[in-house]
């Protein structure tokens, strides 16, 4: 299939010299050609392996770089065309020679080289930086206030205060692992329009999933330690909810900030601050309606 669509793509007109013109093909079209090569690879090596298929297969090798020929610049000019860039001898050059024959940078460092980030200085980058930090510090904030409100639920059930770092903990580090999951994604082009809904609905699956583990690791960890049965209800209750929202968050926070115009590198730190606040939040609210309601302690003894 792959050397039909080569042979079709040289073939499909000629110069009037007999030559064959260098189509202008994409490198998007010969990366789809060579990830075509590469299934029809590993598909002929599972047949080879079989035991029962003594006959080998022979392929031809495609490492999906772009035709190498001369360039008939008359056809291009009769055909209104630009044509491809050329080395000294007329032979068309690949993307990687291309690549090394032009800075892709404007302004070089002191040895010549291209800079780390060659379209921000570096204090524009300190400043983007330092605004977001000074303001997530600021948002931070809020998680203390919200303990100050919830003083007498703390002093009535001291042993949630033990557990807070494990709850806020373990939000803050799955929110950031789906977090960076979509990041890269975003920048290897697999997380687009077209499979972004897809991307979601597998990590709300696993947002479940990873939910219900770590509250049965939490769980055991309440029971190991003796904790009352009360407050280890409570504290499995606020983990499932706090693992769950973080991973949802996590998956959509970098798509959100990139259709903000904002970069989506900011969502691993925002996640983190985010599910501070969210995490004590959570575990108050869950913490009071289990143990400082007639509902919940009813729960708790039909549980227990």
């Amino acid at each position: 299939k792959v050397r039909k669509r080569l042979f079709s793509l040289f073939t499909s007109s000629k110069s009037e010299t007999g030559e064959l013109p260098v189509p202008a093909v994409s490198e998007a079209e010969f990366e789809r050609l060579r990830r075509e090569n590469q299934i029809l690879k590993g598909v002929i090596r599972q047949l080879e392996s079989e035991k029962d298929r003594p006959s080998k297969i022979v392929i031809e090798n495609f490492e999906g770089k772009p035709p190498r020929a001369r360039v008939d610049a008359a056809w291009y000019e009769n055909q209104n065309l630009t044509p491809p860039p050329v080395d000294t001898d007329g032979i068309t050059m690949s993307a990687a020679e291309l690549e090394s024959t032009s800075l892709w940078c404007d302004e070089l460092n002191g040895d010549d080289t291209c800079p780390i980030e060659p379209q921000i200085s570096f204090w524009d980058a300190m400043r983007d930086r330092a605004y977001w930090l000074v303001g997530l510090l600021a948002l931070q904030s809020c998680s203390g206030f919200i303990l100050a409100r919830n003083e007498a639920l703390l002093e009535s059930h001291p042993v949630i205060i033990y557990f807070l770092t494990m709850l806020v903990g373990a939000g803050g580090n799955a929110g950031n692992q789906a977090s960076v999951r979509v990041i890269r994604g975003l920048a290897l082009g697999t997380v687009n329009e077209a499979t972004q809904s897809q991307f979601l609905w597998r990590e709300l699956k696993m947002a479940s999933a990873l939910s219900f583990i770590l509250s049965v690791a939490g769980f055991t960890r309440a029971f190991i330690f003796r904790t009352p049965f009360p407050e280890t209800v409570a504290v499995t209750s606020a983990l499932a909810l706090i693992v769950f929202s973080s991973v949802c968050l996590g998956a959509v926070l970098p798509i959100f900030l990139k259709n903000l115009g904002v970069d989506p590198a900011h969502s691993s730190t925002t996640i983190q601050v985010v599910m501070d606040i969210l995490g004590v939040l959570l575990t108050v609210v869950v913490s009071t309606a289990i143990l400082d309601t007639p509902m919940g302690r009813m729960l708790v003894s039909a549980i227990g």
